[in-house]
Parts: C-alpha cells; sequence; structure tokens
C-alpha cells in the first residue's frame, strides 16, 4: 500500500487503480476511501488516486484528533500532491469530501487544473437544503415498497425529533436502487465510521464559509457538479446553486440516481465524468 508522511509524520496511504493521467480522489464522511470502488470503471479511462484521509482506512489515527478537522486536511491533500509530484492536479470529490476540495481549491487554487464534485456536501459554503426540498426530492420514490417508512423517518429527522433508527430507515434514499448490491454497500459503509473523527472533522472553526465563497468566485478553472436527481442529500436544486458560486461551473442531473451515481448506473457516472475530464 503506497503511503506518505503528512506534515507531523502521520503516515497516509492511498489506493491507486488503473492507468492514464491521475485523478485525485477524496471520499466522504470522513471514513475509509474503500466506498469509491473504481468509481463505477473511470479507472479505464484514468488513473484514480484514492486518498485514505488521516484517522480512516489504511492511513494512520494521528496522535491528535483535532489535526483530522477539515480546514487541517488541506496540508495533507497538498503533501500527497507534492509526493506524486503533480504541478497541477485534477480532483475529484464525494460528499463531506467536496467540503475540503473547495478549502483546498481557496488556499491553492493554482494547484487545481479540474474539479468534479460529485454529490457534494455544501458545510463549507454554508448552502441551505430546507426540510421542505428534501421531502419534495424523496417524493420521487414515493411508489418504492419501502417508501412509507422511510419517509416518516424522514419526517422525524426534519422536525427534530429523530431516532438512530430513523436515521437507518432513511437509508434506501441514498441509492437509485435499493437492491442488494446498495444494501451491502450501505452496511460497509456503517462499518467504516469512526465518530470521533467525524466529529473532529466539522468541529469549530473548521469552515469559514464567507472566505470560502469569495475564493471559489475567483477560481477560474473548469468545474463539475454531479448530482442525482432522486439525491435528498443533495438535491439537483441545491447543486445548482452550489454551482453558482463558480465562474465556470457544470451543473449535470444523473436521472434516477441517488447520492453514489457510480453505483446506479455506472455506465452513465463514467460517461459524464470522462467528458468533463477529458
Amino acid at each position: 500500500m503506497p503511503a506518505f508522511s503528512a506534515f507531523d509524520g502521520t503516515k497516509l496511504a492511498y489506493h491507486v487503480f488503473g492507468d492514464g493521467y491521475p485523478v485525485v480522489c477524496l471520499p466522504g464522511g470522513p471514513t475509509d476511501s474503500v466506498y469509491l470502488g473504481n468509481l463505477g470503471g473511470l479507472s479505464t479511462h484514468r488513473q484514480l488516486i484514492r486518498l485514505d484521509l488521516r484517522g480512516t482506512g489504511r492511513s494512520e489515527m494521528p496522535e491528535d484528533v483535532a489535526s483530522c478537522r477539515c480546514d487541517r486536511l488541506v496540508d495533507d491533500l497538498e503533501a500527497l500532491r507534492e509526493h506524486l509530484g503533480l504541478d497541477r492536479m485534477d480532483l475529484l470529490a464525494h460528499c463531506a469530501g467536496a467540503n475540503l476540495a473547495a478549502l483546498y481549491v481557496g488556499r491553492h487554487p493554482q494547484r487545481v487544473s479540474k474539479l468534479a464534485l460529485i454529490t457534494p456536501s455544501v458545510r463549507a459554503v454554508d448552502l441551505t437544503i430546507t426540510g421542505d426540498l428534501r421531502r419534495e426530492t424523496a417524493q420521487l420514490r414515493r411508489d418504492e415498497p419501502w417508501f412509507p417508512a422511510a419517509f416518516a423517518a424522514l419526517e422525524a429527522i426534519v422536525a427534530g425529533r429523530a431516532t438512530s433508527d430513523d436515521w437507518k430507515a432513511i437509508a434506501p434514499f441514498s441509492y437509485g436502487r435499493w437492491d442488494e448490491v446498495a444494501q451491502a454497500h450501505q452496511a460497509a459503509g456503517n462499518e467504516q465510521m469512526n465518530m470521533e473523527v467525524v466529529a473532529a472533522f466539522g468541529a469549530e472553526g473548521a469552515f469559514d464559509p464567507d472566505a470560502t465563497r469569495a475564493a471559489l468566485a475567483r477560481f477560474a478553472s473548469p468545474v463539475l457538479l454531479l448530482a442525482g436527481e432522486v439525491d435528498p442529500g443533495a438535491p439537483p436544486r441545491t447543486m445548482a446553486e452550489f454551482a453558482g458560486l463558480f465562474p465556470n461551473a457544470e451543473l449535470v442531473v444523473q436521472t434516477r440516481a441517488g447520492h453514489f451515481p457510480w453505483l446506479d448506473d455506472a455506465d452513465r457516472f463514467v460517461a459524464i465524468t470522462e467528458a468533463f475530464l477529458g
């Protein structure tokens, strides 16, 4: 397993798949990057360099868990770029990884040639996803057999009275098809979460939305925002707002896709991302 040393000596691991010009891939969570797989076969077109953020996957847990805060991970990503010997890099980030990508672009805009944000989290830029918008997006699945229980759980979450069972019950909304593949993917992801690292990632001071928005407005390189049509976690309407923060961004909504679009329709996902990355 290839690895490199971060600024504080923490050993960070990364995974390499495929050949061709590299694209550095940031997972969400923060959690083990294994759930990204080969991104539906994108590795047949590009070399994927999948980083395990500190405290996750094969990377070491740092002595100071506070160093897992999102803004502090920018130095880890810069150390990876230097380790790989890339003057500029294409960057792909999923979900919470988009927060790190946004902060990295803010600090090192000249180091990113293209930026692909896949069903991204909006914490770093402080966009609001209302409960009504989540309900509206979820209603697209109302003909599914699991919908009544999942929607009742979503209602409880929106109302602020969620239980841990409610958070589990809404899992089907994250996938375009709630089949055996999706259920196994969800179960594996739950096992990989370290809640101490998750809490540190978004701890107080991690984000400065005004500064990040200003930096993104100056970022002239091409940006792709890929939204899942039926994803209440990153609804297309909010993704359009996110795209509007960049001067050179394209929004693509993948039909019938949820939060993990490479699982819902791998061919379509690869076609979209490869067309953008070139």
